[in-house]
């Protein structure tokens, strides 16, 4: 499979679309978690879609799609954390310091597709597009799958430390918070 990927924009949604389509959650969801909380529940799927289309038609691009060919693989949601501002309302992901970092806040492969590297790709990805914003970091949420056998639509801890994140904080055992620090990387030739 060749892996490509590219960031959400407007001439994308239809991809997106049809990606969240096969997923209830998804479907439900559409990223808005960490835009308002729980209370995306208590809304119509649609009225969700339709927020997260108005972010994605403002822009910057709320995130990245993996892609084998035409067909739209997986997502992941990365932002300024100030995007995601409910983060802050959870104590367990409160913010560490107040550095202006970047989030990884959502994961999502489709279900053909998992256990073949996708996730780790739009991990790179994620890395890829913080960079370019010149971010100082990119945090992700993951599970530890180590310490719980929870899914996780935030992906897991190990996958995360592959790729050369690290865990600034662990207020809920099977929770860290784990960030990629561009310039310490730099400075380690990561």
């Amino acid at each position: 499979m060749e892996q490509a990927s590219r960031p959400l924009t407007s001439d994308l949604w239809p991809t997106l679309e049809e990606l969240f389509g096969e997923s209830a959650v998804c479907s439900r969801c559409w990223c808005m978690y960490g835009r308002i909380g729980s209370c995306y529940r208590k809304r119509p799927g649609e009225e969700n879609k339709a927020a997260f289309r108005q972010a994605v038609e403002h822009g910057p691009p709320p995130g990245v799609l993996a892609f084998d060919g035409d067909t739209a693989v997986g997502w992941c949601q990365v932002t300024p954390r100030d995007a995601v501002p409910w983060l802050d309302r959870l104590w367990q992901l409160k913010r560490v310091d107040d550095a202006p970092v970047w989030s990884l806040s959502c994961l999502y492969v489709r279900k053909a597709y998992r256990r073949q590297g996708i996730t780790s790709h739009l991990i790179a990805a994620a890395l890829e597009s913080a960079r370019r914003a010149d971010a100082p970091a990119l945090e992700a949420y993951p599970f530890d799958a180590d310490v719980s056998p929870s899914a996780s639509g935030s992906g897991y801890a190990s996958t995360f430390a592959r790729a050369g994140f690290r865990v600034v904080a662990r207020r809920v055992t099977a929770r860290p918070i784990m960030r990629y620090d561009f310039r310490k990387n730099a400075d380690h030739g990561v």
